[in-house]
């Protein structure tokens, strides 16, 4: 075991998390539920949420989930011993789990960290496409309580990363994958699959299929029920869907070859019996039941009418590899202010490793960005949108009637002797945040002075504070 794990250390080639929507296919429907409503408003002005994708793949540091999917994708790539012979492959990776033991786990120190990155809500992988359970559900076997980790007393995952992130003040949420590579109610053995859909057409073999539902429904509501409080039920896996919701302008969509519908309308009643208020996210199935929208790996080029999040990675992929390319801070912090200016969240990920932390350089990152957080953040939080929400290097945000523009800087760049602010009005106050001193400005241009250049510390991001006076 331990040469397959060294032959599958790959550089990860990112695949889609759950692929994207087609420009016309969004169809969002408000919710009607007071309480759903609150709750979606609440986390529209947190802005910044943490993900983490942690399985056992993180073992081999390879992909999550994807080389089990026999598609001919770069992100469905085998290498090893394995790689030439499927069957032989995944018995190799649903051995894994007798490895398996994080014994570094440690959520107190990650909700620490995201929250003094001014991170607010935290986004958990419960589970991923290939069925393995970072929780203690009863449905399977196929879990993290059943490895070597399984004596500790934190072993239990995804309630203790929840109570952590929970006891720090997150809005808390769940991801789970609706397709199972690992049941046999899903991947029926009697078929090989063919891809990453159901080995059968549930159609043909609805009592198969009803067992899958049930075994899914079951889950979900062990999830919302035994692990405290939960804010967001965020699902992936958009193929596993009604053959109604299908949109042919989507490439990925048209190779969903049959219905597979789980009736999320029931698991819906059932999750917000136990959690009122819930946000359900079935990503890319339009409808009641996404209750925002998750593009992901990509920022939308203009502000979308309605409530969203970019789903982004702090490095190139969404499970742990050995070696990650991590973006600068700079590149994070524009990232973020380009969706906040577009009125939308970022949900960053970062993703512990087969011992069960992160690296070093992650933590760096998040401090980094805590510290241009302590002093601008008023600018992000509690903000929405406003016209012309981009021009050039500069982005836009309001809060009543204040606006912010934040400039994005370049490597090295300073503030000039005089800026042009295209938003400025006649009469505004001017502020740069981290600085109490007043501006002056004439026409749209504000005049800095040798001395307070000389003051101000070099930022990623300058914000201008505009005030009606």
């Amino acid at each position: 075991m331990k040469r397959l794990i060294t032959t599958l250390l790959l550089a990860a080639t990112t695949p889609l998390l759950a692929q994207q929507h087609s420009e016309q296919s969004f169809g969002y429907v408000a919710p009607k539920d007071p309480a759903v409503q609150q709750k979606l408003k609440q986390w529209q002005g947190i802005k910044f949420g943490l993900l983490m994708h942690w399985g056992t793949y993180s073992q081999w540091g390879i992909v999550e989930s994807w080389s089990l999917c026999p598609e001919d994708e770069g992100w469905c790539e085998r290498k090893g011993p394995y790689s030439k012979d499927w069957y032989e492959y995944k018995k190799a990776y649903e051995a894994i789990p007798q490895q398996f033991n994080p014994v570094k786990f440690n959520p107190d120190r990650w909700a620490t960290a995201a929250k003094n990155a001014g991170m607010k809500y935290v986004v958990f992988t419960t589970k991923h496409h290939d069925g393995f359970c970072m929780f203690d559900t009863k449905q399977t076997d196929y879990k993290i309580t059943n490895t070597p980790f399984g004596t500790n007393p934190k072993a239990n995952v995804a309630k203790e990363v929840f109570k952590s992130f929970r006891d720090q003040g997150f809005m808390v949420g769940a991801y789970f994958s609706k397709p199972d590579w690992h049941t046999d109610d899903y991947w029926w053995s009697y078929f090989p699959p063919k891809d990453r859909n159901s080995s059968y057409a549930p159609k043909k073999y609805p009592e198969k299929w009803n067992k899958f539902k049930q075994f899914t429904y079951n889950q979900i509501e062990e999830l919302m029920s035994d692990y405290g409080k939960m804010d967001i039920l965020w699902l992936d896996g958009g193929w596993v869907r009604p053959f109604s919701t299908i949109d042919s302008t989507v490439s990925w969509q048209k190779s969903i070859p049959f219905d597979q519908d789980i009736d999320m309308a029931n698991i819906a009643k059932m999750a917000r019996s136990h959690q009122p208020g819930l946000l359900v996210v079935d990503r890319t199935v339009t409808g009641e039941y996404e209750n925002y929208v998750t593009p992901e790996q990509s920022i939308p080029d203009k502000a979308l009418p309605f409530p969203w999040e970019s789903c982004m990675t702090m490095g190139d992929s969404w499970s742990y590899i050995p070696k990650e390319n991590f973006k600068s801070t700079r590149k994070l912090i524009h990232t973020l202010v380009d969706i906040v200016s577009k009125g939308g969240n970022l949900l960053l990920n970062v993703a512990p490793g087969p011992d069960g932390e992160w690296h070093e350089e992650a933590y760096q990152r998040l401090e980094e960005i805590g510290k241009w957080m302590n002093v601008n953040g008023e600018a992000i939080y509690e903000t929405t949108a406003v016209s012309p929400y981009q021009s050039g290097k500069w982005a836009y945000t309001q809060k009543g009637s204040t606006m912010y523009a934040l400039y994005r800087a370049e490597e090295g760049e300073k503030l000039p002797a005089s800026l042009e602010i295209p938003v400025l009005e006649k009469g505004q106050s001017i502020q740069l945040l981290g600085s109490k001193e007043s501006l002056k400005s004439k026409d749209k241009t504000v005049t800095l002075s040798d001395s307070f250049r000389k003051k101000v510390k070099e930022s990623p991001v300058y914000v201008f504070k505009l005030m009606k006076k």
